[in-house]
């Protein structure tokens, strides 16, 4: 007697109810069984595949293979399976005789029906499926209820690889709420991928300021007038706004601190911030008393002058007993000078006046308001390397800070490219605050609005405690094993066998795990318009200039070199004469052949020659002989 085929749960579902009017029931295409459940052990289960013994495998989009998505029938539900492996079993008499294919699959959630009779997707399993349950594969329909069809915050950043015409969802509000990572290796679309996420996060997330470390200048292009693009030439971050810390890697070039000098700094840059507020700056080597009612930590982020700090630094010299200490003084005080003078450091040194702008940079940098630009690309490439550290340090650290005394009231989402450099494994590399910085909005940003995304191609090299406070991963091809075991370790999931399709990933393929999806997923990213794309202006050129026929190659070499200094020299009426003006304003106590001190026009400003430590600063001065100032 032949036995009747299994029903599926999909068909049961679909018979017209009670109260169904007729020509109003559904009429769906039946869905035969492939397979039957042979073995369940926890949250997998073993399936054997029904397809006729020497045909060939099943194609297209009903192909099974590894990452994909099948149903079982159970008495309550469907329960969703995600293919883990395959594997065949041979025939006793022939070992090339195939007599039976068996899957692995995760079991990962069930697809429940409301009383819509509209299917929904619910992670965990109520009722496991037993022997000899019906398998079925999944339809576009059920593939969108499970991946998020209907989520109130779902932004679309691709389509699924098991079938390119449903959509890949994330839910916006968790992969912002509690930070995500992408990671891939250099030349798998990494930078387009971050570029579409953060657009569709500028264009479905109300409210939301994006704050972009990009230590390769890429991003320019790709948000239009949506960005505000902030570079070495247009920021004013005034060297006070850096906490201790901070500024102490700047002054000695992210090298490690004399611990004497630093002493030093540790008590001068207090007074000098308290003769700022009580307004009593004076440019003479005597020291005041101050109002003791004014009381300030090298940390408060408070206005001084770096006149005022090497005038308390000359009085502490006049003051010394022992002439054998003078050469720590004489030291920091060259240090000082060389930053303050060093045109590459004119973002921070070179204002004409010193006045409190907290507000006004804040404002500038997390957009506020917005006034139709809510995202910032700060470009560090052309920032000096030795203040980089510094920097992404006083950036995050402010981004916190803005989040903890606004009480939430500002979101911000700082995402740090290439977070590897910043944020390293060896404990022993790195700066230390950086380091604290981003941790801090890792660890609390979200209870303040603050949130954070991690962009690296080498988890290995990435602080592990940073990547586990990423509940969202977006990983793209991996080749290394210990990247792989990395994000392997960061993932808890009971598909994280699509691990291992990382290393053979194809261009703009990804996986997401975690809880902005509803399972994790094999999906493609959407595809960026040219002028949307990120690009390296660092990026070699097909046709170099300086390779055409009849092209001046010298004539462009000697300009080459010539920008190439100019980047750490002053010469009058150049750009820069504004800042070396406000740095002669800071030193304040430079001699000069025509009436005692510096002069401070412009025109009238000489050419500076930095020199090394302990050696002679030589000024030329025009029509009068030169000026010596010893260090």
């Amino acid at each position: 007697m032949t036995q009747p085929s299994p029903v599926t749960f999909t068909q049961r579902v679909q018979q017209p109810g009670p109260g169904a009017q007729p020509g109003q029931q559904p009429s769906p295409e039946r869905r035969e069984p492939i397979g039957t459940i042979v073995s369940v052990s926890g949250s997998r289960g073993t399936i054997a595949l029904e397809d006729p013994v020497g045909e060939g495998p099943i194609q297209g989009k009903n192909r099974i293979s590894v990452g994909k998505l099948l149903k079982i029938d159970t008495d309550r539900g469907e329960v969703i399976g995600v293919v883990a492996s395959m594997s065949a079993v041979s025939a006793p008499e022939n070992a090339n005789t195939i007599i039976k294919r068996l899957v692995e699959v995760d079991l990962v959630g069930e697809i429940i029906i409301n009383g819509s009779q509209r299917a929904q997707f619910k992670r965990g399993v109520s009722s496991y499926p037993t022997i000899g349950d019906a398998v079925c594969h999944i339809d576009a329909s059920e593939l969108e209820a499970t991946y998020g069809r209907g989520t109130a915050s779902g932004i679309c950043i691709g389509t699924l690889q098991q079938d390119n015409s449903v959509r890949a969802i994330v839910d916006g509000h968790n992969l912002l709420a509690k930070h995500f990572a992408i990671l891939g290796a250099t030349g798998v679309g990494k930078s387009c991928g971050v570029a579409l996420v953060l657009q569709e996060v500028l264009q479905n997330v109300g409210g939301m300021r994006i704050f972009l470390i990009d230590p390769h200048n890429e991003y320019s292009n790709c948000f239009g007038n949506n960005a505000e693009v902030i570079n070495p030439n247009n920021v004013n971050l005034p060297f006070w706004l850096f906490n201790f810390e901070e500024i102490v890697d700047v002054f000695f070039k992210a090298r490690p601190g004399v611990e004497e000098e630093i002493e030093v700094l540790s008590e001068l840059i207090p007074l000098a911030k308290k003769r700022f507020a009580a307004g009593r700056a004076n440019h003479t080597n005597s020291l005041r008393k101050d109002d003791p009612s004014i009381n300030f930590t090298a940390d408060t982020p408070v206005p001084y002058r770096i006149s005022d700090l090497m005038a308390l630094l000359n009085a502490r010299i006049g003051s010394l007993e022992n002439k054998s200490h003078i050469q720590k003084y004489l030291r920091l005080k060259t240090r000082i000078e060389t930053i303050a003078l060093d045109p590459r450091y004119a973002f921070m040194f070179g204002n004409l006046t010193v006045d409190d702008q907290m507000a006004n940079v804040l404002g500038r940098l997390f957009r506020i308001p917005t006034n139709g630009k809510p995202m910032t690309i700060m470009e560090v490439a052309g920032f000096p390397a030795e203040v980089v550290d510094a920097l992404v340090s006083v950036l995050c650290r402010m981004a916190f800070d803005l989040g903890v005394w606004s009480d939430g009231g500002v979101p911000i989402l700082v995402v740090c490219e290439e977070a590897h450099r910043y944020v390293p494994g060896n404990p022993n590399a790195g700066f230390g605050p950086t380091k604290r910085a981003i941790s801090r909005i890792a660890k609390e940003g979200r209870k303040y609005g603050v949130f954070l995304g991690v962009v690296s191609q080498r988890p290995s090299e990435l602080d592990p405690t940073i990547l586990s406070q990423c509940n969202t991963l977006i990983a793209m091809r991996m080749a290394n094993e210990r990247d792989q075991a990395i994000v392997r370790s960061a993932i808890a999931d009971t598909a994280s066998g699509l691990i291992e399709f990382l290393p053979s990933l194809g261009g703009r393929e990804a996986v997401a795990f975690g809880d902005a999806v509803a399972l994790p997923m094999r999906m493609t990213f959407s595809e960026l318009s040219p002028e949307r794309m990120p690009h390296s202006s660092m990026h070699l050129k097909q046709a170099p200039a300086i390779d055409r026929p009849g092209a001046d190659g010298r004539g462009m070499l000697e300009g080459i070199v010539t920008k190439w200094r100019s980047v750490t020299t002053f010469t009058r009426g150049d750009d820069h004469a504004q800042t070396v003006q406000a740095a002669a304003n800071a030193m304040g106590d430079v001699p000069s052949t025509k009436g005692g001190v510096l002069r401070k026009t412009p025109e009238e400003r000489p050419r500076i020659n930095i020199r090394k430590p302990g050696s002679e600063q030589r000024l030329m001065e025009d029509g009068a002989g030169p000026s010596i100032r010893k260090f």
